[in-house]
């Protein structure tokens, strides 16, 4: 591939494609991160740091882990493969991540004149294959990484008490009223299990939605969307808080159960997407940011890892 031809690779555009390809081929109510198995729903991580992705990578390997039927959560760049003593599979698809890459610069002050030393982040892309696309890696062993110290649904009990949240089971809606700073469920014994998730796995899904949205508040992570979304942002906040629902189930082992109300916003996602390529991106580190600032409460009661 000749510099020109290269340089005119898009990474945001992509990435953003990939997702809103897998938005519209959804099923009714099921979203391209919310899978049917343990696997689908783990975080992405790394083979050669054993650290988990963020951001936007989680999207993009969760929906090639869907899209090709991958049972494993562990990815590798073809070399990091090859260090960790195994081999990439002839004729097998690489699936596209982002990072980005600090370099030394220099600049001058507008106020002094004076040049000084600064850093500037470039946004670089990297290939990556799935476990499943390697010979050499045993996809039953122990998946990277550890167990969860005690059982998933305690340790979601667990970790929701350690947040600190004020959350009220009454009403037949989930919802954060920020008037308040309560959070309002359902009671626990209205929900019920579906042919992929228990009603515990149910209930505590939804609650991830909402304390993504109480995570966002004012004290807390203070998320304002609406200066880079303006009328789009109450949409692009529900996208936020389903991403951080997802990662947090993956965080915790449980298999997210869509919400109704899904549907609603699908569209509005997609028409924010496709105008603007960088929309996911955003929506992804803020999710990141926030089921990162969750799961950060629970850690002095369970060593629950770190993100990369």
């Amino acid at each position: 591939m000749s510099k020109s031809s290269s340089s005119k690779f898009d990474v945001h555009q992509e990435i953003t494609n990939r997702i809103v390809d897998a938005l519209e081929h959804a099923g009714e109510f099921q979203l391209p991160w919310i899978g049917n198995t343990a696997a689908s729903v783990a975080r992405p991580v790394n083979v050669a740091s054993r650290k988990p992705y963020n951001g936007v990578n989680i999207v993009s390997l969760w929906v090639a882990a869907q899209a090709s039927d991958y049972p494993s959560n562990v990815w590798g760049t073809y070399r990091q493969w090859q260090e960790a003593g195994c081999q990439v599979r002839r004729r097998e698809k690489s699936t596209l991540v982002v990072f980005y890459k600090t370099f030394d610069v220099e600049q001058v002050n507008d106020q002094t004149g004076e040049v000084e030393p600064a850093e500037r982040k470039v946004l670089r892309a990297s290939w990556v294959f799935n476990a499943a696309q390697v010979d050499g890696f045993p996809l039953d062993e122990t998946e990277i990484p550890e167990e969860p110290c005690f059982d998933p649904i305690a340790r979601a009990e667990a970790f929701v008490k350690a947040t600190g949240a004020v959350i009220e089971e009454r009403g037949d809606k989930a919802c954060y009223v920020p008037s308040t700073d309560i959070i309002r469920m359902p009671e626990r014994r209205r929900f019920t299990g579906t042919a992929t998730t228990s009603a515990a796995a149910g209930f505590y899904s939804t609650l991830c939605h909402e304390l993504t949205h109480w995570s966002g508040s004012k004290g807390r992570l203070s998320r304002d969307l609406s200066g880079r979304f303006g009328t789009e942002a109450y949409a692009i906040e529900e996208l936020v808080a389903e991403l951080g629902a997802a990662f947090l189930c993956g965080d915790l082992g449980l298999v997210p159960e869509p919400r109704l109300d899904h549907a609603q916003y699908i569209k509005h996602w997609l028409s924010v997407m496709k105008s603007d390529k960088k929309a996911v991106f955003t929506a992804a580190s803020k999710a990141s940011e926030a089921s990162n600032w969750l799961m950060s409460l629970a850690s002095s009661q369970c060593d629950i890892g770190g993100a990369a």
